[in-house]
């Protein structure tokens, strides 16, 4: 598996130890129930084998009350612009153009 290309500033690390502490948890196994995303997945993080998503960004919210352009500036995410990487799902009869 490739390393998963970075911004210069970018460290999802920093995002989730200030997670940790602001939940008042002690390890990753902690935030990962409490965020109810596998752990595995915080390790591939952890690595920079995957990036944090934009739908990722929106559960942490939900999960902690933290906007999300907090939670982009905790990592060093200092892009304009992102995309959700949530298919659009389209209602079966619902017309199409």
């Amino acid at each position: 598996m490739t390393e998963v290309a970075t911004f210069p500033n970018y460290d999802p690390n920093n995002l989730l130890n200030a997670l940790i502490a602001h939940l008042g948890l002690s390890s990753d196994g902690a935030l990962s129930r409490r965020l109810k995303i596998a752990r595995d997945v915080l390790g591939a993080i952890r690595a920079g084998r995957i990036q944090v998503g934009g739908s990722m960004l929106l559960w942490i919210q939900e999960a902690t009350g933290i906007s999300v352009e907090e939670l982009r500036r905790l990592m060093g995410d200092r892009r304009a612009r992102y995309r959700l990487s949530v298919p659009v799902l389209i209602p079966r009869g619902a017309a199409t153009n």
